[in-house]
């Protein structure tokens, strides 16, 4: 991470430029997919637009926008679906957007969904780019697009200002930017339970400059004292080889300490309101059936495939699918992936494939872990311009067909 801190970071209409052949290309995909999902719509009669902003989470948040905290739903089996369970930061910029204009919460939260997702795709091409080049942040970018989940990018759904928040934040982190860093986690902490995963990036990126700043310092002053005296040399400043000053450090700190203040203040909250203590947000989770059994329910979900044949081939799928989703992250460390990354990237993982939630979520739930597609861009960019084209042409159809299929049907909850 020494290398990338002290890289030059380009100007903003410079990354801008640079990362115009990603955005384009991100433009494209996801315009194909919404053109699939639109004509599908009609062919069935339904209403593309009501499927990407007035159906399931879409209208949690929405009432968040309207309402305020405070509405559940009591099922019958005893669950309790509190809207609580919703982090605030997209209700509140749906409501912003409905104050300053005359478009509704729901088409609020759409706008919102299409700005962050372009900010999403310039911070993923930002990241991938500053790692390992622009072919690489160009692949990356569009890998992301054309995840089979992709349609959930132009949903009124969290996932897209989540992730934008979340990139560019480990994109500050990897240019020692450490203030932004921390107030891009706080933003992102208020906007997913996940957030805990860019808090963690952040502290562990910044532990770690602390802990090599002093070795730097302890092998210069060690350094100083094995060496011969020099003879003074009149009228030249020294330039010592030091460590940061105080003030990169105490940026450092403030970043740190500002990381967390989101999620710990909604949770906190969530706490003081329903009277239960700090806690209280893990009730308001339990009464979704959501928590962390480190993965105990995935597995026999996995396991119950398999009591039937048509079912069986289902289960194969999803072993399949959770072996490509390890082996990803193990390349990744192999590949000496920065440490930020691979702490956020282990940390969604982990949340994503470990928690007892519905389990139709979780490809949903991995959107945001990016830096599992950079070993297949890195492949991709070594690859030939015309065959990656075809690669990515090919899965774009194929993406596109299967998001305006699924969320016809089942979709995401």
């Amino acid at each position: 991470m020494t290398d990338l801190e002290t890289r030059a970071a380009p100007t903003r209409a410079g990354a801008l430029r640079r990362a115009a052949p990603a955005l384009a290309g991100y433009v494209a995909v996801r315009a194909l997919g919404l053109l699939a999902l639109f004509l599908w719509s009609a062919a069935r009669d339904k209403s593309a637009y009501t499927l990407l902003t007035a159906r399931w989470d879409a209208l949690w948040y929405v009432r968040v926008a309207e309402l305020g905290y405070g509405y559940e739903v009591r099922l019958a089996n005893g669950d309790v679906h509190s809207n609580l369970a919703f982090f605030p930061l997209l209700p509140w910029l749906e409501r912003l957007v409905a104050a300053v204009s005359p478009l509704s919460y729901a088409d609020g939260g759409f706008l919102v969904s299409l700005v962050s997702s372009l900010a999403a795709a310039w911070g993923i091409f930002a990241v991938a780019d500053r790692v390992y080049g622009h072919r690489a942040g160009v692949c990356a970018v569009l890998l992301w697009a054309v995840l089979p989940v992709g349609i959930v990018q132009s949903m009124a759904y969290s996932e897209s200002l989540f992730t934008a928040l979340a990139a560019w934040s480990l994109y500050a982190v990897l240019t020692g930017r450490w203030v932004t860093a921390g107030t891009l986690a706080l933003f992102a902490g208020l906007t997913r339970p996940v957030g805990l995963a860019v808090v963690a990036a952040v502290w562990v990126a910044a532990l770690a400059s602390f802990a090599r700043d002093s070795r730097a310092a302890t092998a210069g002053a060690r350094d100083a004292q094995d060496a011969p005296e020099a003879p003074a040399v009149p009228d030249t400043p020294a330039v010592p080889d030091t460590p940061p000053g105080p003030g990169t450090r105490l940026r450092r700190i403030l970043g740190m300490v500002l990381a967390p203040l989101g999620t710990a203040g909604y949770v906190l909250w969530v706490g003081h309101h329903t009277g239960k203590g700090p806690l209280g947000y893990l009730d308001v989770q339990a009464g979704w059936r959501n928590g962390f059994d480190g993965g105990w329910a995935f597995a026999r979900f996995v396991g119950e495939k398999f009591t039937s044949f048509p079912a069986a081939l289902a289960g194969v799928g999803l072993i399949i699918g959770v072996a490509s989703v390890v082996w990803l992250y193990v390349t990744g460390v192999r590949q000496r992936q920065p440490l930020p990354l691979l702490v956020y990237t282990g940390v969604v993982t982990a949340l994503a494939l470990c928690a007892s939630s519905y389990f139709g979520s979780k490809p949903r739930l991995l959107l945001p872990a990016f830096p599992l597609l950079l070993p297949l861009a890195q492949a991709l960019a070594g690859a030939r311009i015309r065959r990656s084209a075809a690669v990515l042409g090919v899965v774009a159809v194929t993406s596109a067909v299967y998001g305006a299929f699924w969320l016809n049907g089942s979709g995401p909850p």
